[in-house]
């Protein structure tokens, strides 16, 4: 006989969870786009952003890796946005 798994311990489609993932990355690559823009004024949001991801990958995936080692190189870290503060809470 076969059992199935009760809704709620059944793991989320693999395309919400692709969904969420990528939207979550696109959010820490808008926060780290933010941050350089503080630090150049006049320069649009667009352009740092794009610039941000430009040497990546065309996959948010991609470019949070990128984005991420680049970062640790200069000692900086990458933060999600519920990590915004930087203070590692």
């Amino acid at each position: 006989m076969l059992v199935k798994d009760p809704p709620s311990t059944r793991a989320a489609p693999l395309e919400d969870r692709i969904s969420a993932i990528r939207a979550e990355i696109g959010a820490i690559i808008d926060a780290r786009a933010r941050a350089v823009a503080q630090e150049s004024p006049g320069v649009p949001i667009g352009v740092i952003r794009n610039l941000l991801t430009a040497r990546a990958p065309a996959c948010p995936c991609g470019q949070y890796l990128e984005l991420s080692l680049e970062q640790a190189k200069s000692g900086d870290r990458v933060r999600s946005p519920s990590n915004a503060r930087g203070d590692g809470r």
